[in-house]
């Protein structure tokens, strides 16, 4: 396998009582006895899959009830390092993580969560090989190309396309990390080796806006889909204007588009700041 897949799994913990452990094994399939399909997790940038400052480490409690898989995408946590990451090139990873005996013993395949950048990478496998894919739940997508049409999208659209300065060759991670998060009113998470190491893959990363995202194959397929969007009303402002606006418009137009259903939680990062919320949401949504 090209990625590093973190594995959770506490049914038999829970079962027995005992404390909970994590596993860095290889995926390997399910036994056919299993009731609950897994859950694949991809995340967004400056991140890795079992990250507890961005990515998916509040989610671990929905392991006592099905496997966890947490995908780390190229250059990112401990997966292998990336000239740039690439939306289509994690795409092809998820698929061949879906497709390596993780969901092919149960028919209709696996869940799959996306947040933001990993979204997108969700959306596009989903496509691919919808009969790997149980259900879709997006965590505020960074799908900006599938919502062109309204307003606050097309305005940003237009501002990164008409040649908006890039990142200059001399800002460091940390410069970058710092800027992105406590330059918008945010607090700076530790610059650890292992996070300025994300940063710097976000840094390089291919541009969500060259994504194209193919609804009509997602639609085709009538996959369930969860949309799962802040409601930004206390974040910092320029964060909430620059990012949060657009952010929300893509969500509800991915609901409308897919014929998802729309959930709104308090705050900016959902699946961070109210995990109880978007943890009892996905247990529902999975059944």
């Amino acid at each position: 396998m090209a990625v590093h897949v973190t594995v959770w799994d506490d049914r038999d913990q829970v079962a027995g009582g005992r404390a909970p452990a994590a596993s860095a094994a290889p995926v390997t399939p399910m036994a056919p006895a299993d009731a609950a399909a897994p859950a694949l997790f991809v995340h967004n940038i400056f991140a890795w899959g079992s990250d507890s400052d961005y990515g998916f480490a509040a989610q671990r409690p929905l392991a006592d009830g099905r496997r966890l898989l947490l995908m780390d995408r190229r250059g990112y946590g401990d997966s292998p390092d990336t000239a740039r990451s690439d939306f289509d090139v994690d795409a092809e990873d998820i698929v061949e993580i879906l497709g390596d005996g993780v969901s092919t013993v149960r028919p209709g395949g696996a869940h799959l969560v996306g947040h933001g950048n990993g979204a997108v990478a969700a959306l596009i496998a989903a496509a691919r090989r919808p009969d790997l894919v149980r259900s879709l739940a997006l965590i505020q997508p960074s799908a900006f190309t599938a919502a062109a049409h309204h307003p606050v999208v097309a305005g940003l659209l237009d501002r990164v396309r008409d040649g908006a300065p890039g990142i200059p060759d001399d800002v460091t991670p940390e410069q970058y990390l710092r800027a992105s998060t406590e330059g918008l009113g945010m607090a700076v998470p530790e610059p650890t080796s292992r996070r300025l190491r994300a940063v710097a893959t976000s840094m390089r990363e291919r541009p969500v806006w060259e994504a194209e995202i193919p609804l009509e194959a997602i639609r085709g397929a009538a996959l369930p889909t969860l949309v799962i969007c802040g409601t930004w009303e206390h974040a910092p402002a320029a964060y909430r204007e620059h990012v949060g606006l657009p952010l929300m418009a893509v969500a509800e137009s991915l609901t409308d588009s897919l014929g998802g259903r729309l959930l709104r939680v308090p705050g900016y990062y959902p699946h961070t700041q109210e995990p109880a919320v978007v943890n009892a949401a996905l247990r529902e949504f999975w059944g």
